[in-house]
């Protein structure tokens, strides 16, 4: 009971810290997440509300990354397997700080993202842009960062995954 209620604190903080952030133009800011042990950063004018995990209806036929629809705050979200659908998911397991994050409503995608646990947010005060090495990627991974402690970050444009063709085919 004490892990839901510290949790629930957790998810009301970084919904404060995420509106006040998002309400200043001072440079890049993300929320930052991990799947897989990865460091994942979403820019915050893309991310939208942060939810609990909640009971997936299956949807039969469709990618394993797509783990069903959930009834988030009485609309129905499909649910994305970040992990999964990156193709560096590790374990079948269902992390037990596992959250569900939304996208912008900007962005008209009725879909969340299953990540392993949220990290909080960064600044670009706190990271260090690293070089590209120039090895092609799909057009929603951005930039690669570092942070003080030397950890790697890899930014994802939420806006060009809810407009890439492989994403929508199964979501859109």
């Amino acid at each position: 009971m004490a892990k839901k209620e510290a949790l629930r604190e957790l998810q009301s903080r970084l919904a404060e810290r995420l509106q006040a952030a998002r309400t200043q133009q001072r440079g890049s800011s993300w929320l930052a997440v991990e799947v897989s042990g990865r460091g994942i950063l979403f820019p915050l004018r893309e991310a939208g509300e942060i939810f609990a995990m909640a009971p997936l209806v299956p949807v039969p036929h469709t990618h394993r990354w797509f783990m069903g629809v959930a009834n988030l705050r009485g609309h129905l979200h499909g649910v994305v397997d970040l992990g999964g659908f990156l193709g560096v998911k590790t374990t079948d397991a269902m992390p037990q700080q596992a959250q569900l994050v939304g996208f912008n409503q900007t962005l008209e995608l009725n879909c969340v993202l299953l990540v392993d646990r949220l990290a909080g947010l960064r600044g670009e005060e706190q990271l260090q842009r690293e070089p590209d090495d120039g090895v092609p990627r799909p057009a929603f991974v951005g930039a690669r960062y570092r942070d003080g402690a030397g950890r790697p970050w890899q930014e994802l444009s939420l806006a060009a995954l809810a407009g890439d063709e492989a994403f929508l085919r199964i979501v859109g």
